[in-house]
């Protein structure tokens, strides 16, 4: 599986977490790699393990896009996008094996395929204020 295959799935195990509870997530994550189908061992721990790295700091995360996002609060926000910017940030600040502009535009392209027709724009914006600060 590539890159951004791992990621779109990331993203979507991610988006599936905020409409359960953390003791379901256990089975929903179960439930949604059975219907993955053939999914190598390798694959399915990165996905996993980058999957909890992102809960773990999710307060952080949040913090960093509240700040970033003028005129709004992640609690506005669609849910699509906001999983889409909690990824990108977490790869931003946290996964140093993501260049920053990598992590951007793997972000552009998920709000393009899953999100309304202005979430690139959104994203866009969100990620390139962080990422000035970040500089």
């Amino acid at each position: 599986m590539g890159r951004r295959e791992l990621r779109e799935n990331i993203f979507k195990l991610l988006f599936v977490s905020e409409f359960n509870t953390p003791e379901e997530m256990p089975e929903q994550i179960s439930l949604y790699f059975e219907q993955l189908g053939e999914l190598s061992q390798k694959d399915q721990m990165y996905m996993e393990e980058k999957y909890k790295k992102v809960r773990n700091v999710l307060d952080e995360i949040d913090s960093l896009i509240n700040e970033a996002a003028k005129g709004w609060k992640t609690s506005r926000m669609g849910k699509v996008d906001l999983t889409i910017l909690r990824l990108a940030v977490y790869e931003m600040n946290y996964d140093p094996d993501v260049p920053v502009k990598v992590a951007i535009n793997e972000a552009i392209e998920i709000g393009k395929r899953f999100g309304q027709d202005e979430s690139a724009a959104f994203i866009n914006g969100i990620l390139g204020n962080i990422a000035k600060e970040k500089e």
